[in-house]
């Protein structure tokens, strides 16, 4: 890993560790601490996540015309900006452009964050260098989360402002590290991404990507993996979980947290096994895990076994979650910048950002509902959506090329080798 590879992972991680300070009690802190009402607090959550599609389309296009890290300072100043106002909102105006503001922030991040990792990766090292960021991104929300439990107090609303404080400062200092960071020149890694050279030239910007089929169909599986997962953590599953497991909130927390422990023990186990294997068929082999984590879920709805078998099955449903997000992250994000045209990663990551959130936004509307008063049709929905994942991405991998769906590959491309001492003088001048 380069210099300015390892700076790009320590803002990404300290800047997650600032979020975790205050994502699991931005709720509380609008309902109950500024006592603004819980009908306030949802608004808030959603203004939090619809800034983010507003801002997204935009996002792309400027990253690939004045780069990656005037859009990733400028996000992590506006979130910085939206965290402190939000620490001393008082009225629901205040609490509102607050969210806006920082939801707004931390999603234009996003996609700079992965075209600045792209920029300084090859295809060979990209699987690990996405693996790193996400370990790195549960570690630091975990670790802020947990800190941040032990200093919030609901009684005292500025232990709450000092929260938001502590993640206003990461952002900030996110911004700082980034500044020094000399990113290779795009140039440099155009020979080195292995994907249709055309691509660029089907008519440019959205009727590119809208005209190149692979990222399409990614895309799509992209939706239904978040819908399917991250979309039902603390909505559908958990009023379930509750609802027909007669699951006690606070074990909720611990099965959280046992999610986050798998992805932070397995990350890099589960890379060693994924790296040199078929992208698409580990995405494959991610729905047919989570399908039995759904049906596990279901199991523990039943009742059979008792009240701790049932938290038991609830807590190892979060668990085969988690082990399927660490097979995930070195295999999705870095197959989208390695779908995308040089010109066009920027683009490409935020389109790809974008169908993330739509994901998070649809997923808990439509699986709350569900979970808390359909709990058979429920389980079966989610059994069925992620054995969708599997059939879709074993069609994904018929449109990808040998070297797209395994990278492991590449240095057998005599074109590659050809621009690698291209790409190492480039790095050779950068911190990592």
């Amino acid at each position: 890993m380069g210099a300015a590879m390892r700076r790009i992972q320590a803002g990404n991680a300290l800047s997650a560790f600032g979020l975790g300070f205050t994502v699991p009690y931005l709720y509380v802190y609008v309902a109950q601490v500024r006592d603004l009402g819980a009908g306030t607090a949802g608004a808030v959550l959603a203004v939090f996540a619809m800034a983010a599609l507003v801002v997204l389309p935009f996002t792309g296009r400027v990253i690939d015309r004045r780069g990656p890290l005037p859009v990733l300072v400028g996000g992590a100043v506006l979130a910085s900006v939206g965290a402190l106002a939000m620490g001393v909102s008082g009225s629901v105006p205040a609490a509102v452009l607050s969210a806006t503001l920082l939801g707004a922030g931390t999603a234009v991040m996003q996609p700079a964050l992965a075209t600045m990792i792209v920029w300084c990766s090859s295809p060979t090292t990209r699987t690990r260098a996405f693996a790193t960021q996400f370990f790195l991104a549960n570690l630091g929300l975990g670790v802020g989360g947990l800190i941040g439990g032990q200093l919030v107090d609901a009684s005292r609303p500025g232990s709450f402002t000092l929260l938001f404080s502590i993640e206003a400062v990461m952002f900030l200092v996110l911004a700082g590290i980034a500044l020094t960071v000399r990113l290779p020149r795009p140039a440099a890694l155009a020979g080195a991404v292995p994907q249709d050279a055309d691509a660029g030239g089907r008519g440019g910007g959205m009727r590119a990507l809208l005209g190149h089929r692979a990222m399409l169909q990614l895309c799509v599986l992209g939706f239904v993996l978040f819908f399917a997962c991250y979309g039902q953590f603390e909505s559908g599953l958990a009023a379930y979980g509750t609802e027909a497991a007669g699951i006690d909130p606070s074990t909720l927390g611990i099965a959280l947290a046992a999610n986050t422990a798998v992805i932070v023990i397995a990350q890099f186990v589960v890379l060693r096994l994924v790296e040199r294997r078929k992208r698409s068929r580990v995405i494959a082999a991610v729905g047919l895990i989570w399908a039995l984590a759904w049906v596990i879920a279901g199991y523990a709805g039943l009742g059979h076994g008792g009240q701790m078998v049932a938290t038991v099955a609830f807590i190892s449903t979060y668990a085969l979650f988690g082990l399927g997000e660490a097979m995930l992250s070195p295999t999705v994000a870095p197959l989208v910048a390695d779908l995308a045209p040089a010109s066009m990663v920027g683009q490409y990551n935020s389109a790809f950002a974008l169908v993330k959130q739509l994901a998070l936004a649809v997923g808990p509307a439509v699986g709350g509902p569900m979970g808390a008063a359909l709990h058979g049709p429920y389980i079966v929905t989610f059994v069925l959506f992620s054995l969708g994942i599997t059939v879709l991405a074993l069609r994904l991998g018929r449109q990808l090329t040998p070297v797209q769906d395994q990278p492991s590959l590449v240095p057998a491309s005599r074109v590659v080798v050809r621009h690698r001492p291209e790409t190492a003088t480039a790095l050779a001048s950068t911190p990592g």
